[in-house]
């Protein structure tokens, strides 16, 4: 039997409310009240002046301008301070020529990486694991994805999954795997045996009663 007294974390919830923050970064105050009305990629780090952290920010960099044109931002974290972030993104600079066009939330408290499960001590106790969480224009949890300490994420993917999610809610669809922008959608199966013996006759590319596509 567990310890009532031992703290437990409360770790966010898929298509929940994301939890609120109000924070101090590197482009001034952040909250994600000042996100309402785009999607957010929010995404911690372990430590500043690491190899693999620098090679993420500078991949989220190259594509800031492609979340840009989906209404889509960018908000870096980390249990680091604000200075020592400012110095991190002026080395960046420095040694690689990239502007860090996006704020870093200094979370020395840790209480925004403890609210939304950032901090894991499996991992560390004392920084943040690699967590990425997208959170739509309604300020709703839609997907979150742990890393492990040592290896890097694909940004790439990050890109991927917000055109896909986006596409979903305006086509009402969802997408197969490693689904590409132009390639067909999948049509939500049908919930009634009517609609699914007339099927094969709505012109989709079908396969089963329960799997078509569909070209947008």
């Amino acid at each position: 039997m567990s310890d009532t007294n031992e703290k437990t974390t409360q770790f966010p919830q898929l298509n929940k409310p994301a939890p609120y923050f109000d924070a101090k970064t590197t482009h001034g105050q952040r909250t994600l009240e000042d996100y309402k009305g785009k999607w957010l990629v929010l995404f911690s780090h372990p430590a500043d002046f690491t190899p693999v952290c620098t090679t993420e920010f500078i991949a989220f960099a190259g594509v800031a301008k492609e979340f840009a044109d989906m209404n889509t931002e960018l908000l870096g974290l980390s249990i680091d301070s604000v200075h020592a972030h400012i110095a991190w993104v002026l080395n960046i600079k420095e040694k690689f020529n990239v502007d860090i066009p996006f704020p870093i939330i200094a979370d020395l408290s840790m209480d925004i990486a403890n609210s939304y499960g950032m901090v894991q001590s499996g991992a560390s106790d004392t920084s943040a694991v690699r967590a990425t969480f997208i959170i739509d224009p309604e300020g709703i949890l839609r997907a979150m994805v742990y890393y492990p300490m040592s290896n890097g994420r694909s940004v790439d993917e990050f890109v991927r999954l917000v055109k896909a999610m986006q596409t979903s809610d305006a086509n009402s669809v969802a997408t197969p795997e490693n689904w590409k922008e132009g390639e067909e959608v999948i049509v939500p199966p049908p919930h009634t045996v009517a609609d699914a013996n007339g099927r094969k006759e709505k012109g989709y590319n079908y396969v089963d009663w329960y799997f078509s596509k569909k070209s947008l």
